[in-house]
């Protein structure tokens, strides 16, 4: 079972507090064992003779262990708590640690709903089941064993009723297990679901208005929440079913006790106090199965929430360190495509096909190409966000396969096409690159990237706040700070992908001029949608289908790319052609 392995491994660095537990829920039990056992005495040697002294005395007796058992409780729950806690919490630091070294190809299979509910829903459900795992069904066993030896102890005869009620109520739990396994499962899918459909009404929020369709994602939203809660109805009728099957036992368990308890008093074959303590054995052998049907209910879903929380934190990353590294000889930015050739898994066609072609320090290299060229999946492989299906990408001569991802992440600087910021501050956002900087230097890239204005005008300036995804500042200000933020780094090699696009023409040529200075010496690559973006640039790689239809500067591929000349002609007219 996968909630074994799980409890196997997380467990222990908390192997003395689960002792602690163990032990304490045991000595707890037993004085709940010891507790009849005094009733019975008072019963008959007290209340039946009239011997108040006795009674006080026993009474008091059972007071100091009834006080004893609520101290010993309050210290083992204390430790379960925190056991379950720091369970909850290694399992949240497996999954997030492991999530930072997926792919894309891996994040895509699972997808951000899905890993958002195994990082909290499923972390829960192990906590839950670990808090009751260590305060009930330590002592649940103990209470039986135990509680069908005393009752043994008290008369035989009466405890052949416990090879009748024990084994019906066993079969009653089976038969739950049995149903709500599957439904369970189902449920943490089913709020997958929820999570995915919630998340993209919330991110899409100005396009479900701006289309009119609030109505049919309503609708949307309330299909998917019915299902769960159809689910959630199906799993507590079977509950509902069964816990008056179950008491029903229990009682009519004790109504059999004091019928044939009876008779054996009657006959004075049994002394009416050790009937007492009889059918308090009998009560808490049963309760004892009611709390591990108590368990059923959270074992079910602690097993599924266990199952999906291992295929994260098992899964291998498809991009991974080699087994032994290879570091350049000289870190310079000398960038290579050796026929390369890429296609996305489950794609019908490859994206990227037989590309061969050498990127220099100190030169800045612009691709350029329709939708769907696949400009920015080229880029993609520099970092290894992909793997290249066939051929070679290299680094100042070493295979990006063969180095670490640390060392070879460390020499690019990267800003995506979708520019991210994160909740925090500027500072703390542009820190992102490295930790030290200093306000100077952090002032001195939104100088290059052409955002000092706007920084200094925000009220705390650098300590201005960031919502999350940078939703309080305009698209244009979140690419200069993502661009100030990669320039803050100081890498080798450059990547911009196409993140000019939310800058007006004035502001692009201001900062591509200020990036000279800043880049010299450094191997820059822009891909870019504008032409006035990569006019200067030292070479233009022209991309259509996956495949180079022409390499030059401007003025070269004006005169012999036809591909180029297109898209020239359809943004600065037959004139600039």
């Amino acid at each position: 079972m996968s909630l074994i392995r799980l409890m196997r491994s997380h467990l222990q660095p908390y192997r003395r507090q689960v002792a602690a537990v163990v032990v304490l829920i045991t000595f707890q039990t037993i004085l709940s064992l010891y507790l009849p056992n005094l009733t019975a005495d008072i019963i008959n040697n007290g209340v039946s003779k009239g011997d108040i002294p006795y009674i006080w005395r026993i009474g008091g007796v059972m007071l100091g262990v009834t006080v004893i058992q609520g101290i010993i409780a309050i210290i083992a729950v204390y430790w379960a708590s925190r056991t379950s806690m720091g369970v909850g919490r290694d399992l949240r630091r497996s999954i997030f640690a492991r999530v930072l070294h997926l792919s894309s190809r891996e994040m895509n299979t699972f997808g951000t709903p899905s890993l958002i509910t195994r990082n909290t829903n499923d972390v829960q459900q192990i906590q839950l089941f670990l808090q009751m795992a260590l305060t009930v069904i330590v002592g649940a066993p103990i209470m039986m064993i135990g509680g069908i030896i005393m009752a043994l102890r008290e008369d035989v005869s009466l405890s052949l009723l416990l090879v009748v009620v024990v084994p019906l109520m066993a079969a009653l739990i089976l038969a739950m297990l049995y149903v709500a396994v599957p439904l369970f499962q189902r449920m943490q899918v089913k709020i997958d679901r929820i999570n995915q459909v919630l998340r993209e009404q919330i991110t899409g929020v100005r396009v479900i208005r701006a289309f009119v369709r609030s109505d049919s994602e309503e609708h949307r939203f309330a299909t998917a929440n019915a299902d769960l809660t159809a689910t959630a109805l199906r799993v507590n009728r079977i509950f509902v079913l069964a816990m008056p099957a179950l008491m029903g036992v229990m009682n009519l368990s004790s109504v059999a006790v004091l019928w044939f308890g009876g008779h054996l008093v009657d006959s004075g074959s049994m002394p009416i106090g050790n009937l007492t303590a009889f059918l308090a054995y009998i009560l808490q052998i049963l309760l004892s199965v009611l709390m591990a049907v108590m368990m059923v209910i959270l074992v079910p879903r602690a097993e599924a929430s266990a199952e999906r929380i291992e295929e994260v934190i098992r899964l291998q990353s498809s991009i991974a360190d080699p087994a032994h590294a290879t570091a350049p000889a000289h870190r310079k930015g000398i960038v290579e495509f050796r026929d390369v050739t890429f296609g996305y898994p489950r794609g019908e066609q490859p994206v990227l096909r037989e590309l061969s072609f050498t990127l220099q320090p100190g030169e800045t290299t612009a691709i350029i190409g329709g939708t769907g060229a696949g400009k920015t999946t080229l880029l993609q492989l520099l970092p290894r966000f992909f793997d290249a299906s066939s051929g070679a990408v290299l680094i100042d001569g070493v295979d990006v396969r063969e180095r670490t991802l640390e060392s070879l992440w460390a020499d690019i600087g990267l800003v995506p096409q979708q520019a991210y910021l994160f909740s925090g501050t500027v500072a703390t956002n542009l820190r992102f690159a490295t930790g030290k900087a200093t306000d100077e230097e952090l002032w001195s890239a939104l100088d290059v990237a052409q955002a000092r204005e706007f920084v200094a005008s925000m009220p705390g300036g650098l300590d201005a706040p960031i919502d999350q995804g940078g939703t309080n500042v305009s698209g244009g200000q979140r690419q200069r700070l993502a661009i100030a933020r990669a320039l803050l780094k100081r890498p080798l090699i450059y990547l911009f992908d196409d993140c000019f696009s939310a800058l007006d023409a004035t502001t692009d040529a201001r900062l591509r001029a200020a990036m000279l200075d800043r880049t010299r010496g450094n191997t820059v690559v822009i891909v870019a949608q504008r032409v006035s973006t990569i006019l200067q640039a030292d070479r233009i790689i022209v991309l259509d289908g996956g495949r180079i239809v022409g390499l030059g500067t401007h003025q070269e591929l004006l005169a012999s790319c036809s591909a180029y000349q297109e898209i020239v002609e359809s943004q600065l007219g037959d004139a600039a052609a």
